[in-house]
């Protein structure tokens, strides 16, 4: 089974963000995991679909909920 990866620029494009932004969360220790080959940076689509996943939320913590 091939491994599909994605490029700073192509997951970037996918979230509608500034591909500095990645890069901040890699300095940071946010974000996807990543893999570094070399000098390049690549993101395995596994990895990006697991942190899409889990970013899923119910609704906004410390939000309280009107009721009534």
């Amino acid at each position: 089974m091939d491994t599909r990866h994605l490029s700073q620029i192509e997951l970037a494009a996918r979230w509608h963000l500034s591909p500095r932004t990645l890069e901040r969360w890699r300095f940071s220790g946010e974000g996807p995991r990543f893999v570094k080959l070399g000098g390049r940076v690549v993101y395995r689509l596994e990895d990006v679909e697991a942190y899409e996943a889990d970013q899923v939320r119910q609704m906004t913590p410390g939000v309280s909920r009107k009721t009534g």
